[in-house]
């Protein structure tokens, strides 16, 4: 486990930051950019969590932990034979988030028109982390045409916003209370 005694140290002051495996890179580095938009997404989820009660409230811890587990990934490059092997995200993370969206999106009214975010501050909440982690998986997609990632996470991140949307759907009287698109409405 990580022990934290010291919170700064310095050692990001001229602009670099540490990865997973010891080397360093600008803090504005793609891989940066996409780790620390999977924890700003992660913070989104916090939000979101202070709305929910009972199983939604376990699942979205759930989902901030294994944000972690992507985090880790991402901050960790790939290589061949490395000394200590990484936390990388399974396949098993990515079917226990489509089980999910499965079971929720059953019991949701039938969409007949794109949605505005919006509805109850949950489904509010769910809507901003769905799109950070949107952000987050366009980052990743990026990070991978030019280097070698996990294609798991980019697997986890997809479902991960496919059941933020179900989710605050869900949160909106299973689609009930949808705030609707009417498109060009204030022409």
């Amino acid at each position: 486990m990580v022990k934290l005694t010291k919170i700064y140290t310095r050692t990001g002051d001229k602009g670099d930051t540490g990865l997973g495996d010891g080397s360093r890179v600008a803090k504005h580095d793609l891989r940066v950019e996409a780790f620390g938009t999977v924890d700003e997404a992660n913070a989104t989820l916090g939000l979101a969590q202070l709305h929910a009660e009972d199983e939604l409230h376990e699942l979205l811890a759930r989902m901030q932990n294994d944000l972690f587990d992507v985090g880790a990934d991402l901050c960790t490059p790939e290589q061949e034979s490395p000394e200590y092997p990484p936390l990388r995200v399974t396949a098993a993370q990515v079917e226990y988030l489509e089980q999910r969206i499965d079971a929720y999106n059953a019991e949701l009214a039938t969409l007949r028109s794109f949605i505005l975010p919006g509805g109850t501050p949950l489904a509010a909440h769910l809507h901003l982390a769905r799109t950070v982690a949107r952000r987050a998986e366009r980052l990743v997609t990026a990070l991978m045409a030019d280097q070698p990632i996990n294609p798991e996470v980019l697997r986890y991140l997809n479902r991960l916003s496919d059941l933020l949307f179900v989710l605050a759907r869900h949160a909106n009287g299973n689609g009930e209370n949808d705030v609707l698109w009417i498109p060009g409405a204030n022409r």
